[in-house]
């Protein structure tokens, strides 16, 4: 007989949060861009990146002043961001445009 659940458990915390797991913290899902940056293919409403102004195909370049060059990048920043606190965006538009977004990033549950 094969005895149910192969593979020994993972000890609490022993696995690193993955980034859409630490985006969460601003409610939305990114993605490596094809530039540097992480591009949102998802947003969460309601959540703090909704409540920004963030639209999917937004690419977000600096977070709270911190250069973003990929999705790893975004949720690194994001996991050392306190939650509650202002933060600034740099995103750029599919349109091409740039824009500013002031963000809170809060524990999205």
């Amino acid at each position: 007989g094969v005895s149910a659940g192969s593979g020994p458990p993972a000890p609490p915390g022993s696995r690193a949060p993955s980034p859409s797991a630490a985006a969460a913290m601003l409610g939305v899902a990114v993605v490596d861009a094809e530039k540097p940056g992480a591009r949102v293919v998802e947003v969460h409403a309601p959540g703090p990146g909704h409540t920004a102004g963030l639209v999917r195909g937004d690419v977000l370049l600096t977070f709270d002043g911190a250069r973003i060059d990929s999705a790893a990048d975004l949720a690194r920043a994001v996991g050392q961001a306190e939650p509650g606190e202002e933060i600034t965006l740099t995103v750029r538009h599919e349109s091409g445009g740039y824009q500013q977004l002031t963000a809170v990033p809060g524990l999205v549950t």
